[in-house]
Order: C-alpha cells, then sequence, then structure tokens
C-alpha cells in the first residue's frame, strides 16, 4: 500500500469513545499527521452542532463533512462551504410517502439553523437536547429546503429492517441510511459521505486511490468503498466489516489512531 495523502474518518463509533472524548493518544496522531502535511477530513453524519466540541481536532485543511454530506463546513471562517440541499417538494414527496407505507413514523428535520420536530418525535439521544427551533406537522417543517430529513418509529425497533422498509418503498429518489439508532437518516438523491469527499478532494488535487477511510455503520459504506484504502472498526456493523479492505482496532481502544501510526510510522 501507497502511503495515503489524506485520511477520512467518521466520528462516533469510529474516532472518538463512547463518552464522546478523543484519547490523548489519538489527539498527539492527528497533531503529528497535521505535522507532515497530511490533512485529515471528519466525515460524519452529526449535525453541525454536533460537530463543533470537536473542531478544536480539526487540522489546517479547515474542513468537516457533516450530516452525511449534506454539508461542508469551513471552521476557520464559520460558513458553509457547500450545502447539498433537500429541496421542499421532494421532502413533502418523500415524507408522505413513507408515511402511507411505514406504520407510526414521526419526523424531525435538520436545517442550518438547527432541528426542527413533529409533536410527537422522541430525540434519539438521551441526556439534555437543545430544544427544536419548531415543533409542527411535516407538512409545515418540509416548506424549506433541508439538511436532512429524520424519521423514527416506536413500530420499528431493528435498524436494518427498517432501513430495508424505508429504501423499497422511495428506492433513489433520495438517500436512505442510518447509523446505528433505528432512525432514518434522509439527504438529498446522490448526497453520500462519499460522493461529498469526492468533491473536497477533487479541490485538494487528492484521488480517490490516495484516502484512508474509518468507519463504522452502514451510512459509512459509500465512503469506505469510494476510498483507496479502507478500514473498519473491529466493532463495526457486519455490512461494514465485509465492504472495508482491513480491519481496525475498536474505537475504544484508539483504533483508528493506531493504524494511521503504524501506516504513516508516527
Amino acid at each position: 500500500m501507497s502511503t495515503p495523502k489524506l485520511v477520512a474518518t467518521d466520528l462516533d463509533g469510529t474516532l472518538v469513545r463512547a463518552d464522546g472524548s478523543v484519547s490523548d493518544f489519538t489527539r498527539d496522531v492527528l497533531v503529528k499527521l497535521e505535522e507532515i502535511g497530511v490533512p485529515v477530513i471528519f466525515v460524519t453524519g452529526r449535525p453541525l452542532r454536533w460537530t463543533r466540541e470537536l473542531f478544536d481536532h480539526i487540522g489546517s485543511v479547515g474542513l468537516a463533512i457533516v450530516s452525511n454530506g449534506a454539508l461542508v463546513w469551513d471552521v476557520a471562517a464559520d460558513q458553509p462551504r457547500l450545502t447539498r440541499l433537500i429541496e421542499p417538494a421532494l421532502t413533502a414527496e418523500v415524507a408522505t410517502t413513507l408515511k402511507d407505507s411505514l406504520s407510526g413514523l414521526v419526523f424531525a428535520t435538520e436545517s442550518l439553523e438547527g432541528w426542527s420536530c413533529e409533536p410527537a418525535f422522541a430525540p434519539h439521544v438521551s441526556g439534555t437536547m437543545e430544544p427544536a427551533k419548531r415543533v409542527a406537522a411535516i407538512e409545515e417543517l418540509a416548506e424549506e429546503p433541508l439538511i436532512k430529513l429524520l424519521a423514527r418509529s416506536a413500530d420499528h425497533d431493528d435498524a436494518d429492517e427498517l432501513l430495508a422498509a424505508a429504501v423499497a418503498v422511495v428506492g433513489d429518489r433520495v438517500n436512505v441510511t442510518h447509523s446505528s439508532f433505528p432512525l432514518l437518516e434522509i439527504s438529498a438523491p446522490g448526497v453520500t459521505k462519499a460522493s461529498t469527499l469526492e468533491l473536497v478532494c477533487t479541490e485538494l488535487g487528492i484521488s480517490d486511490a490516495d484516502v484512508i477511510a474509518f468507519g463504522d455503520m452502514p451510512n459509512d459504506l459509500p465512503m469506505l468503498t469510494w476510498a483507496g484504502t479502507s478500514y473498519a472498526m473491529a466493532d463495526a456493523h457486519p455490512s461494514v466489516v465485509a465492504c472495508a479492505s482491513h480491519l481496525a482496532p475498536g474505537h475504544e481502544d484508539d483504533g483508528v489512531a493506531r493504524v494511521l501510526a503504524g501506516v504513516f510510522g508516527l
């Protein structure tokens, strides 16, 4: 394997530990990569508001790909570099199709201004969560371009089964994935971690063959397939382990940093 020119890594379940922290060892490896001129791009399903807490670890490239590729954030300028939004008509069409086909779905939305939800939507994370900026029916929430449409149902507790059922009814009209929870994460057609990472790498003059990527969940599959070198975490979703060309130690064991230290001789 030739030495990669860019590192692309998921965050939750991959680079960061279960408590959301970055270990001292991982932090040191990221600093050393910066010193030798290897950019590290965070490529996450997290919304912007949950990615900001890790911006201190972003190097001079200064970019983060968030919301599964729907947004590229320029950290230094504190503004979007690229947005890939779902248009209102498509959001309304997809929400109606899903509601008619899958029982009990309740929707939430992500925009640059924050998240909104239907009254019955229960957040998928425990602990304190910032209030929704709007609470209204999806028909109203769909009236603006969105970064991401989210859907969950008390009638479906298996993430893979919920994803398969959703894809069966919406096809490729939008991109649908999940990142461990039984929560549908819906982006504009063609918008994935991979397609946005490719746009960023083209701007940087880096080919897919020169990218090493890390991930653990189905939303990472396009990126791992696209990158020249791919690593699944040891505790990754079975589909990710089957897809990736290599296996890294788990995220609690600093798997990403340990692999990068070996690959780059740090």
